[in-house]
């Protein structure tokens, strides 16, 4: 099997940002607006995890995704066939992940790189009552308008791709549109940087994500959420992303004081994503 070609977050954020403009010119700010005021009530995606910990002793957001960059495509018939038929259905797994113990969703939306479409979201929430966070690349506040339009209740904030201020400015704006906000960091200098502005600007409506992808080499390891938790002021509001394979991993997050997690590709690599996930939780399901 020919491996895929390595992509850089740089080269991802590049791509992104030409995609985002060209969107612009289709659809100018303005338009955006009133698409975005004209949406439902997003479900409230900060209250669900923090319930579900507590009631449940952990709580995971499952993940939706066809590919990535670093894996290619993760499974075989998640590739549309030759007459164009899609084997990658959104909405059945996840219902099987709803049925299965998730506390949220997570939607890849990126089309390049991660095979994603904005409109997973709403094909998504038609078929579970669980909050869905819009994963992808998030260069541009228009993106945030973009992400309520679509029917997203959060949205994923990358710290390797914005600077400090816009991340600030798009913390506010994110809670103007009652968007919760997982802010996500790969490095302890990136940790360092965001850590004053969790919270901001209101506590119900961010999550701290450590991501365990070491963006240099690829791999994952959980070890860098326990590495870095004592960094963290609340880890109650800490989600470990990457690299959960097992109830054993959760355990040791859990013992390091984190309930929350993000688990994606370990779920959509198996023949029944949503039995995978009641095997992840066991007893805490």
């Amino acid at each position: 099997m020919v491996r895929p070609m390595a992509v850089t977050l740089e080269q991802i954020v590049a791509d992104t940002r030409v995609e985002v403009a060209r969107r612009k010119a289709e659809v100018p700010l303005d338009e955006m607006r009133v698409r975005a005021e004209q949406t439902p009530e997003p479900r409230n995606f900060f209250a669900r995890l923090m319930n579900h910990a507590e009631d449940f002793g952990f709580a995971i957001i499952a993940e939706v995704k066809r590919r990535s960059p670093s894996a290619g495509l993760i499974r075989p018939e998640y590739a549309p066939d030759n007459k164009g038929a899609d084997g990658f259905d959104p909405a059945h797994i996840a219902t099987r992940y709803f049925h299965s113990g998730a506390a949220a969703i997570s939607c890849l939306t990126d089309g390049p790189h991660f095979g994603g479409e904005l409109g997973f979201i709403e094909r998504i929430k038609s078929v579970v009552p669980l909050p869905v966070i819009r994963k992808d690349f998030i260069v541009d506040p228009w993106q945030l308008y973009e992400s309520r339009a679509a029917g997203a209740d959060a949205v994923l904030l990358i710290a390797e791709c914005l600077n400090e201020r816009e991340i600030v400015d798009m913390m506010i704006l994110a809670q103007q549109l009652q968007l919760t906000v997982l802010l996500e960091v790969h490095s302890m200098e990136n940790l360092l940087r965001v850590r004053p502005h969790i919270g901001f600007p209101h506590p119900a409506y961010c999550f701290l994500g450590i991501n365990n992808r070491d963006l240099t080499t690829m791999t994952t390891d959980i070890a860098h959420t326990l590495r870095l938790v004592d960094l963290v002021d609340n880890p109650g509001v800490l989600v470990s992303e990457s690299g959960i394979r097992t109830h054993e991993d959760l355990e040791k997050l859990k013992q390091a004081g984190v309930q929350l997690a993000l688990v994606g590709e370990h779920l959509m690599r198996q023949d029944d994503p949503g039995d995978a996930l009641a095997e992840l939780i066991g007893r805490f399901g």
